[in-house]
């Protein structure tokens, strides 16, 4: 079920580059990234409330709290990539915001000690190598 889910969120990142690049020409960046950050946050609570997921905010460690709220990783990578998608063409951003795939194994490995194989070298170099031919 994961890979369902893995394969959407690949989808609609997609669609959300694409949309985006069409609808922040003549805006700001920083207000598109509120507005879009205004959208997920009314999305994200509405899913909260409708599968009753509420009822387990009190269960919510500490530990949990402080990772959580340090979602200012999240607001500054939207900010940006909006600003890039203004200033860039999206075939060209996108590529490089997905460098975040290489990355986020070597943090994986270094501190979750998640398993560093040769497949996942493999696969860090060749996207490493595919996002340097598609932005020259």
């Amino acid at each position: 079920m994961w890979l369902l889910f893995a394969a959407l969120s690949a989808v609609f990142a997609a669609l959300t580059s694409i949309l985006a690049k069409v609808g922040i020409e003549g805006v700001n960046s920083n207000l598109a990234t509120a507005i879009r950050t205004a959208v997920v946050l009314i999305m994200a609570w509405g899913m909260v409330f409708l599968t009753h997921a509420e009822s387990g905010l009190p269960e919510i460690s500490k530990k949990s709290w402080i990772f959580l709220i340090s979602g200012v990783a999240t607001g500054v990578s939207w900010l940006c990539y909006y600003r890039a998608l203004q200033l860039g063409e999206a075939s060209k951003v996108v590529p490089i915001d997905k460098l975040s795939v290489v990355l986020t194994l070597v943090l994986a490995f270094i501190f979750l000690h998640e398993e560093f194989t040769a497949k996942s070298f493999i696969g860090c170099i060749l996207i490493g190598a595919g996002t340097l031919i598609m932005v020259i």
